[in-house]
């Protein structure tokens, strides 16, 4: 898994909305931010992506995004990498947080698995 740097850490911190119902965890060796249960913002090595309705996932990807593959040939369906440009651009890459809390925060909360009993 690739690790992300620094810069790439404060880029998330900055982009993870300071919100009662976001829980900071990681994730993929990383770190991701959940709504509900349900992951929608994650950093892998420096990039972050974002789930999205497909319309967003279609604007964004037209924008420069690309599709989100923690492993090569495997994309995560409904996330998509912002594009490295926006990194320069915080209004921009927040506004796509945003639509991904708002579009993930309608999703049904995810259940707990139950323990495994031992």
């Amino acid at each position: 898994m690739e690790k992300a740097t620094e810069a790439g850490r404060a880029w998330f911190d900055e982009l993870l909305p300071p919100d009662d119902d976001v829980t900071r965890r990681p994730m993929f060796g990383n770190l991701a931010g959940f709504v509900n249960g349900n992951m929608f913002l994650c950093l892998f090595g420096d990039d972050v992506a974002v789930r999205l309705a497909e319309a967003d996932q279609a604007e964004l990807l037209d924008a420069g995004g690309r599709p989100f593959e923690p492993m090569a040939g495997r994309p995560m369906k409904e996330y998509v990498v912002l594009p490295a440009s926006y990194r320069e651009d915080l209004a921009e890459s927040a506004s796509w947080v945003a639509r991904s809390l708002e579009h993930t925060r309608a999703m049904p909360p995810k259940q707990k698995k139950p323990a495994k009993k031992g």
